[in-house]
């Protein structure tokens, strides 16, 4: 057996683009943290190393969220508050990490927000597509 690993390069989230969120353990996680009701007394490097995890999760669901969004016409309000949504979410992810119970759960927050976000955002660009007619192949639309 051989100790090589194959590095992946995708600077352009090709492959993480096809691949599915894991809502189930984000959301486990999520719940975890935000049911502390004080220090759970944990190292400093644990709660930087929940705080990196949360990251992480919150950046997957921000980038299914302005995927999302992009199947929605630009006149949508839906489509504004996510705008505000996702530029709060990159100012709050630029924050320098701190080894602490608050960085956790704000991180744990941000993820649960996001993730009503996309199911709102999914609600709403599933609802539009229902109200539009499907056209028929060779149709160029309205005349």
């Amino acid at each position: 057996m051989s100790d090589t690993h194959i590095v992946l390069h995708d600077p352009d989230g090709r492959i993480e683009a096809e691949l599915p969120l894991d809502r189930r353990s984000h959301k486990c996680l999520v719940k975890a943290v935000l049911a502390w009701g004080s220090d759970p007394g944990l190292h400093d490097a644990d709660y930087h190393q929940i705080a990196l995890q949360l990251t992480g999760d919150a950046r997957a669901v921000a980038h299914d969220l302005r995927t999302a969004i992009h199947q929605l016409p630009d006149d949508r309000p839906a489509r504004a508050l996510t705008d505000l949504i996702l530029e709060d979410t990159e100012r709050r992810l630029t924050a320098p990490l701190r080894g602490s119970v608050r960085c956790v759960q704000g991180r744990a927050l941000l993820v649960r927000t996001l993730y009503e976000r996309l199911d709102r955002l999914t609600e709403a660009t599933t609802r539009h597509e229902e109200a539009v007619p499907p056209t028929e192949p060779g149709d160029v639309g309205p005349q």
